[in-house]
């Protein structure tokens, strides 16, 4: 019994820990957040899509528009490594095209935001809600 009881425990012990270090050889670095996943050579120049409309922010909530905010920001900053990064290695950049459009959606959030603040018939309210603005 205690034989039983030990084989049995020693090989539970040794699956948690084979599938505890597949579960850290699987976890991504967080680091690879700042870099675009590699695409294979023969795949064609993907299509990336277009920059936000205000009018299509305007019907979003304060919530989605935060969200949407840190989104693209992600967006930008990965953008901006991988272009730094190539740069420091004598290579073109491929999508300089996508940094205006993550930037002018970005104006267009903090444009609609700046207009529901200036609407807000509490004024207490609606300074507090331009600081947020401005500091973003």
């Amino acid at each position: 019994m205690f034989l039983s009881r030990f084989v049995g425990r020693t090989a539970l012990l040794a699956a948690a820990k084979s599938d505890s270090s597949a579960a850290a050889a699987a976890a991504p670095n967080p680091l690879e957040q700042f870099f675009e996943a590699d695409r294979n050579l023969d795949d064609q120049k993907p299509v990336y899509g277009r920059s936000w409309k205000a009018s299509e922010l305007r019907l979003k909530s304060w919530d989605d528009l935060h969200k949407l905010w840190y989104v693209l920001l992600k967006e930008k900053n990965m953008l901006m490594t991988q272009r730094q990064m190539l740069h420091a290695q004598n290579l073109r950049f491929p999508n300089l095209e996508r940094i205006p459009k993550v930037r002018k959606s970005m104006c267009r959030i903090k444009q609609v935001l700046t207009e529901r603040a200036i609407e807000d018939p509490d004024l207490r309210r609606s300074a507090e809600m331009k600081r947020m603005i401005n500091a973003l």
